[in-house]
């Protein structure tokens, strides 16, 4: 049942990840439909690498995120400090949904339906890894050549 979830994990990760990455390609109109903001926006808009930078670096954390949940699914090997990492990126994506009930973070351009709905996203995004995490927390606790073979 945990492999589901985190299976679960690792496809909405990749479609954030492919969203982020569109997003560069798709310019100043698509951060701003995102909800990055007008200043993001105008950046892009004004040729600036920054915008770019900062989403390829969203979508490697991302792409990373899908490694994780897919090595903890059992779907590929085994990466370093699976358990870890697993209830690092929950504990993240839970740390950003809670972020909905602190305004004080939130810059005017965000509006409250970007603010919502991304916090719903990364709610659901969190759920998915701590619930797939906890699980399979037994099955992830086995040494990695144990874990391996049985994968098999």
């Amino acid at each position: 049942m945990g492999r589901n979830w985190l299976v679960g994990a690792a496809l909405l990760s990749a479609v954030a990840c492919f969203i982020h990455i569109a997003t560069i390609f798709g310019g100043g109109d698509w951060y701003r439909f995102f909800g990055a903001g007008e200043e993001m926006a105008k950046l892009d808009e004004a040729g600036s690498w920054r915008p770019a930078i900062i989403t390829v670096f969203i979508s490697a954390v991302l792409a990373g995120w899908v490694g994780y949940a897919l090595s903890g699914a059992g779907v590929i090997f085994r990466l370093p400090l699976l358990r870890t990492a697993l209830i690092a990126i929950s504990a993240v994506l839970f740390m950003r949904a809670a972020l909905y009930f602190a305004p004080q973070f939130w810059r005017p351009e965000h509006g409250s339906g970007f603010i919502l709905w991304s916090s719903l996203a990364v709610l659901v995004l969190g759920l998915a890894f701590a619930i797939g995490t906890a699980l399979s927390w037994r099955r992830l606790s086995r040494a990695p050549m144990q874990w391996q073979s049985q994968e098999r």
